[in-house]
């Protein structure tokens, strides 16, 4: 997972991005390895232009050498062995390593409805075993229900850690990622981690996705913050939310300072392709993260 130790940090005074004690930065180990998020590439995927199975030799035509799968993309396939067989020798054959699934459309695992609940838990399971067999680290899932804070926290937390124990069994995390309504929410996120605590839960805060509605955002800084404790990755994208429903481009030096101050040590997933113009950006986002990697590797 490319991660020292499972750290339980605690943020500092809120808003802030101090998340207890630095750990040392070191030359001999990168601060992050640089991976790409399927979903930047989804207009060309869902428009026909490229497929699944070329994903790999993409990411490697870009010079990056880590993927994470989106399950929409071979929705179907999860159970098909031939075809997973493809996509892992072709990653392989690429020298590219696959990180992890992103799951979506299988219900939501904080359902009300038991029956319901229990189902999107279970319709998880295929994603595990093909991650295993992809040689993935984890899963990222959904938090999703409804009601209160409070009901929906304890609603995911137990959808949540069913998934989390299943994974375990097969040393696949499952991550969440903040991903509208309660979910990007910080300090909501924290509470459903420390409902399910299990070594094998994880956040995976993305930089972009922290509107909570319409007409309601939560601080990006604050929220990846509050998330890193507890963090198997993180989503790179270029602008971020403050607390009054304003988007801005982001100041990627103070975010991945951020990042590794909470002494985490992992891949950083570029989720961002303009569309149009999909390749290009993930470039110019790729040469910023090196460029602030090694801004942050000589100041420490």
């Amino acid at each position: 997972m490319h991660r020292r130790e499972f750290l339980k940090l605690t943020a500092a005074a809120a808003g802030t991005a101090v998340l207890g004690s630095r750990m040392a930065y070191s030359a001999a180990e990168p601060l992050y390895t640089i991976s790409l998020a399927q979903w930047s590439l989804n207009p060309l995927l869902f428009g026909g232009q490229l497929d699944n199975l070329d994903f790999a030799k993409t990411a490697r035509s870009l010079g990056i050498e880590a993927i994470e799968y989106v399950n929409q993309f071979f929705f179907d396939k999860a159970k098909d062995m031939a075809y997973l067989r493809e996509m892992k020798n072709r990653a392989e054959g690429e020298g590219v390593t696959s990180v992890l699934i992103m799951c979506d459309r299988e219900g939501r695992l904080g359902d009300p409805d038991a029956a319901a609940r229990t189902q999107a838990v279970e319709n998880h399971y295929k994603w595990v075993d093909a991650a295993k067999y992809l040689g993935c680290h984890a899963i990222r899932v959904n938090a999703y229900s409804e009601g209160s804070f409070d009901e929906q926290m304890k609603l995911v937390a137990d959808g949540l850690r069913r998934v989390v124990e299943y994974g375990a069994q097969h040393d696949i995390s499952v991550i969440v990622e903040n991903h509208g309504g309660y979910s990007s929410n910080g300090k909501w996120v924290v509470g459903v981690m420390k409902l399910v605590d299990h070594p094998r839960v994880g956040t995976l805060p993305d930089f972009g996705n922290f509107r909570i509605s319409e007409n309601e955002s939560y601080d990006s800084y604050r929220g990846v913050a509050e998330m890193m404790p507890y963090a198997k990755g993180v989503s790179v994208k270029p602008q971020v939310w403050d607390d009054r429903g304003n988007q801005s481009d982001i100041d990627l030096y103070r975010m991945m300072k951020l990042v590794v101050d909470s002494g985490w040590r992992g891949y950083a997933g570029i989720e961002y392709g303009p569309k149009g113009r999909e390749l290009e950006g993930i470039r110019e986002l790729k040469n910023q993260l090196i460029q602030v990697r090694d801004q942050l590797t000589q100041a420490g």
